[in-house]
């Protein structure tokens, strides 16, 4: 009887004992993981050195009525003198580069404070409020339902030099015209919003929060959650004709955070999040060869993050840590994952310099 009862109680244990293992094989574990924020985590972008890469920053919102734009070293290590704490939920922050400030031209940061619907500017790297307390967008919405501010991303106009702002809101309306796309207009001591255009599909199906533009191809992306990734043309003057609605099938539920790795100036992959699977799933950026609008899928790829909302890559080198570039994501115990971009691409992808490692 002992015997027995002992074998069972050994399988017993042996199995308790292996299924964490079982949980995490095939994971690619981070380089570094950050500090955690005080509330809620959600969205990162990448801010590149121009001189000295390995000094590059990482900015993340902390999601909450009284959240926060935390800023990070390449490490992890928050940099608690340019965090900017009190803005009312920050939801989606990105970079811009080159804004002409008078004669002078600045690197800056943009979040959405959603519960005021304003978007708030940084100039970096030393996150000096550009407009304190920000400038409201949505203003034309007569209802409130509309002016939930949640995915915004940045586009420099390669045709123009023009800067924009690109922005969407929790619940907007189903006319396409989902999306708001506003003009930095600036003089000697002044940022101003002026709104060039409204576009985009919506489902109505969940929400949307997810935004990116590949401003070299001059395509704007978002994840109409539990549908698909549509894509559109980023410049105002190419039309607000839906060009393609891809990853429509294989998302466990949500399709969520969005981010880009260019190889060169035409091709690379997109990456969205497959938030309750866990998984990123991966696109060519470039299309087929014979419709630049189709998007197949690539392949999956495992990271140890969880519920992932939001993600941002670069392929720039960023010093000895990151020769092929670096993929932050957000992860649900308050951080965001970092990742060398050569253990993201395992054997599947490819690196910057069109090699497989």
């Amino acid at each position: 009887m002992f015997p027995r009862i002992l074998f069972f109680l050994l399988v017993a244990g042996i199995y308790s004992c292996s299924s964490p293992k079982q949980e995490t094989i095939g994971k690619t574990p981070p380089t570094f993981v950050t500090d955690t924020v005080n509330f809620d985590s959600d969205d990162p972008a990448i801010w590149v050195h121009p001189t000295d890469p390995s000094q590059s920053l990482i900015l993340g919102t902390d999601k909450d009525s009284i959240g926060a734009l935390y800023v990070f070293n390449l490490q992890g290590k928050v940099i608690d003198s340019l965090v900017r704490r009190g803005i009312q939920r920050p939801n989606n922050v990105d970079v811009g580069y080159g804004l002409a400030l008078g004669e002078t031209k600045m690197d800056f940061a943009v979040t959405g404070e959603r519960l005021t619907s304003k978007l708030r500017f940084f100039s970096l790297p030393d996150m000096k409020e550009l407009v304190p307390g920000g400038i409201e967008i949505f203003e034309e919405e007569v209802g409130p339902e509309f002016r939930d501010l949640m995915g915004i991303a940045l586009y420099k106009s390669p045709i123009s030099g023009k800067q924009y702002v690109i922005a969407g809101r929790k619940n907007g309306p189903t006319d396409g015209t989902y999306l708001w796309q506003y003009e930095l207009q600036l003089t000697e001591t002044r940022l101003q919003l002026s709104l060039v255009r409204k576009f985009g599909n919506f489902s109505g199906k969940n929400e949307i929060e997810a935004i990116a533009v590949d401003a070299e191809l001059g395509y704007v992306y978002y994840s109409d959650e539990g549908v698909g990734i549509r894509k559109y043309y980023a410049e105002p003057s190419q039309g607000n004709a839906e060009l393609a609605l891809f990853g429509t099938t294989g998302f466990t539920e949500d399709h969520e955070g969005i981010s880009i790795y260019t190889l060169d100036g035409k091709t690379g992959y997109i990456l969205v999040s497959d938030q309750q699977a866990n998984l990123f799933q991966v696109f060519p950026r470039e299309g087929t060869l014979e419709d630049s609008h189709n998007h197949p899928l690539i392949s999956k790829i495992a990271l140890s993050t969880n519920q992932s909302d939001g993600s941002e890559a670069s392929s720039s080198a960023l010093g000895s840590l990151f020769p092929k570039g670096i993929f932050v994501a957000m992860s649900d115990n308050k951080t965001f994952q970092i990742y060398r971009w050569e253990d993201v691409a395992g054997k599947q992808l490819k690196s910057r310099n069109n090699s497989n490692d």
